[in-house]
């Protein structure tokens, strides 16, 4: 069981991560590469919230093919090309990953390998 650890010392989360989460002893990890919003026949989508959904959707194969799914993941590192692509990004997270919410970190950068891509996503999962 994931264990969400927010201390009552520090701010509440901006938005909806844990400050912490605690992975039991014994329990399986899973590293996933960052992944763009790209299709498997190489289509990329101009919407940040249809990139989101197609990373988030690559994070759950990946999982899956552990025998674990979104709802096991204990930390996301998201990168967005530009401010205004945060909010649609965080949508697409909000609603597809679990409870706790995992540990998350959310930066602005110049870019990606091609000028199309506007979010990219790293992911940690744990299942004991």
């Amino acid at each position: 069981m994931l264990k969400a650890i927010t201390p009552a010392s520090l701010r509440p989360p901006f938005a909806r991560y844990s400050h912490g989460i605690e992975v039991p002893a014994g329990a399986r990890l899973v590293f996933c590469s960052g992944q763009l919003g790209i299709s498997a026949d190489d289509i990329v989508p101009e919407g940040v919230e249809e990139q989101a959904e197609l990373i988030f959707a690559a994070i759950a194969a990946i999982l899956a093919e552990a025998g674990m799914g979104l709802g096991d993941l204990v930390r996301l590192n998201a990168y967005v090309t530009a401010r205004e692509h945060m909010a649609g990004y965080m949508k697409v997270r909000d609603r597809l990953v679990g409870m706790p919410p995992p540990a998350s970190t959310l930066m602005i950068v110049g870019g990606f390998t091609r000028e199309v891509f506007k979010v990219e996503v790293e992911a940690v999962a744990a299942k004991a």
